[in-house]
């Protein structure tokens, strides 16, 4: 059995963050490596290493993820003009292997993103 992520963590509070929305489907806390003035991770719950595992059962889990990824930046006064960063696997960085939104504001982002 492999050990909890970070993410799992958290959600089991064994480890502290500046939690900014939770319920019984997603968690959401402030990036303690802010890349913008806003930055949150979103995270489903249910710990689906990355985006190429998730399965069809969590399409419903994913699109909520989403649409509270939405709602926090609103709620944070970003709902104008934010972005949203989802990494799958080490080569793109991803570091913690549980699906999360990056939901960043407050800057203005440049395109092509990396």
């Amino acid at each position: 059995m492999s050990e909890p992520t970070l993410f799992e963590r958290i959600i089991a509070r064994e480890i502290p963050a500046d939690i900014v929305y939770e319920d019984e489907r997603v968690i959401a806390f402030r990036d303690i490596n802010p890349q913008a003035p806003m930055h949150i991770l979103v995270c489903p719950k249910k710990p689906i290493p990355k985006v190429a595992d998730a399965a069809a059962a969590d399409d419903e889990l994913l699109g909520y993820v989403l649409r509270k990824a939405g709602e926090i930046a609103t709620a944070e006064g970003h709902g104008e003009g934010f972005r949203l960063v989802v990494n799958n696997g080490a080569p793109v960085g991803q570091t913690v292997f549980h699906i999360h939104v990056h939901v960043l504001g407050g800057r203005g982002f440049g395109w092509p993103p990396g």
